[in-house]
């Protein structure tokens, strides 16, 4: 189950630069998780300074 990234994210790309896999871009707005390329790792939520990013559901 991929993380998710949330209404939170203020876009500072801390997560995108932890992805082992680059699962994560940026988008119009926030940043994106690419499902299909998270591997449930977990880094990302660990380094988001606000806490915008959980496991998917």
């Amino acid at each position: 189950m991929a993380y998710k990234i949330n209404s939170e994210c203020i876009k500072c790309g801390a997560c995108a630069s932890v992805c082992p896999v680059d699962a994560i871009s940026e988008g119009n707005t926030q940043y994106d998780i690419d499902p299909g390329l998270c591997i449930d790792c977990g880094a990302c939520a660990a380094v988001c300074p606000v806490g915008a990013i959980s496991p998917g559901e």
